[in-house]
């Protein structure tokens, strides 16, 4: 197993970012930059031995610095949807940044997605790794306290890469962490995802109304086209939702127990994915809105459904739906999230 870094580019302001490659002994390797904490590149063999990079993204800075729909990013400190952009925490109320029609999404205009997180590499005898620190400071989007986070990418010769996430607070606040990889086991640029044969640990999902906002219903998947208990492919039955899947699925296992919560197989490549996670919730994302306007890394455009993203996640817009699993991070506590990736043939 092995780690390397070299010099990715420079931001816009003339920073210098760092692009780590996590390899192990069986032909994966993990590219990841210190701008956004953005996973660039999952290398992978298919069934036939055959290496082929499995997430969407870009080969360089500038087109990760303008404008994309958080390809690969670290998501902080609110990921997917708070409604109206505001919320009210022991009696206060917070407004936060609003960049998604009138609410705020995957933490406003200057995310964890758009920082330069500070790197350490990390090695063992069991993994190679990247540990990234960053320091949002209290009032940064509207957020309270000033929040310490440490996200670690670990690579083992299992082949799973495990995110571990840590954060820290100086005032009570909410904190919601993922990352929004979007996958295609056929690589990346080869068509939609639509074949991928799809399995999700998950009997409710939450009720998504106007602008994707969480109504507060938890409701059962059985008979919807939100049934994933057994496996089926994304296609099946996706013109039955409008727009296409984006919705948050609420995983059967207790609270902060890692346990499967999706398996994912593409029938042409062999190639398998299966996701552990100790979140409550999962949101699954079929690249609805891509439109052939990105081109990718393969040169061709990414177009609806070129990719998909399983977002281990606490549920959208919980700091104002007091039945859901709560997302408040208060001072003395740590927060502690770990998600695994696991890739097989």
């Amino acid at each position: 197993m092995n780690i390397t870094k070299e010099l990715f580019g420079k931001t816009i302001d003339g920073k210098e970012v760092w692009l780590y490659t996590l390899s192990n002994n069986h032909q994966l390797t993990v590219k990841i930059m210190t701008y956004g904490g953005i996973i660039t590149s999952i290398t992978t063999p298919d069934k036939n031995g055959k290496l082929g990079d499995i997430v969407l993204g870009f080969n360089n800075l500038k087109d990760y610095q303008g404008t994309h729909p958080f390809f690969g990013a670290l998501i902080g400190r609110y990921g997917n949807r708070i409604a109206k952009g505001r919320f009210t925490l022991n009696g206060q109320e917070y407004k936060l940044a609003v960049n998604d029609g009138q609410n705020h999404l995957h933490g406003g205009l200057i995310g964890f997605d758009k920082v330069i997180w500070e790197a350490k590499e990390l090695k063992d005898q069991t993994s190679v790794g990247l540990r990234l620190t960053y320091l949002s400071k209290d009032g940064e989007e509207g957020y309270p306290g000033n929040l310490t986070t440490t996200v670690s990418y670990l690579l083992n010769d299992q082949n799973e890469l495990a995110i571990n996430y840590e954060a820290v607070t100086d005032k009570p606040t909410v904190l919601n962490l993922t990352n929004h990889s979007y996958f295609n086991l056929q690589g990346e640029g080869s068509g939609d995802v639509l074949g991928h044969e799809m399995m999700i640990v998950a009997e409710g999902y939450t009720v998504a109304g106007e602008g994707l906002m969480p109504t507060g219903e938890i409701k059962s998947v059985q008979g919807t086209p939100f049934d994933f208990t057994a496996a089926k492919s994304l296609g099946a039955e996706i013109n039955q939702v409008d727009g296409g899947y984006d919705h948050n699925f609420v995983l059967n296992h207790p609270e902060n127990k890692l346990s499967l919560a999706a398996r994912v197989v593409e029938p042409g490549s062999g190639r398998k994915m299966e996701v552990l996670t100790t979140q409550p919730g999962m949101q699954l994302y079929t690249g609805n809105f891509l439109d052939g306007t990105f081109k990718g890394k393969s040169g061709h455009a990414y177009s609806s459904h070129a990719g998909f993203c399983l977002e281990t996640q606490h549920y959208p817009d919980s700091p104002n739906q007091p039945k859901f699993p709560s997302t408040v991070l208060n001072p003395g506590q740590t927060y502690h999230q770990v998600t695994i990736y696991k890739f097989s043939v």
